[in-house]
């Protein structure tokens, strides 16, 4: 346990040396939602390569980088691509960057995903609210 914790504050360490301080809140975007970025005004990004202990992304349309940006008033990062466990991650791989958000004081957090749904009155593209995991 000792060990992982060194390597989210090493890693949160690594961002904030980056500028990724004062954030309002976090995003993490899902299978085709990557143009949500076009509505940031970019203050910086980088790559998951150059992140110390950050997994890499693997699933097409996940771009793999991490963008601080402005929205309104609001600094918000965004993950850019997610990890997944059929990739062959852990489930502490998985979270880690989740990890790294608190160690950066994020205390808001929007998850999006592409899903599907079996009810037939549902189209591409219906917003649907998922209340459960």
């Amino acid at each position: 346990m000792e060990q992982i914790v060194h390597k989210i504050q090493e890693t949160a360490s690594f961002l904030k040396e980056k500028g990724f301080i004062d954030v309002d809140f976090a995003v993490v975007l899902g299978t085709g939602l990557g143009s949500f970025i076009d509505e940031l005004e970019a203050v910086t990004s980088i790559g998951y390569g150059e992140i110390p202990h950050f997994p890499e992304a693997t699933v097409e349309f996940h771009k793999g980088k991490l963008i601080l940006g402005k929205i309104a008033d609001k600094n918000v990062l965004v993950m850019q691509g997610r990890f997944h466990y059929y990739e062959g991650y852990s489930m502490q791989e998985i979270t880690f960057p989740i990890r790294v958000m608190k160690e950066l004081g994020i205390k808001t957090l929007l998850l999006s995903n592409a899903a599907g749904g079996m009810q037939k009155k549902l189209r591409k593209g219906d917003l649907v609210l998922i209340d459960d995991h």
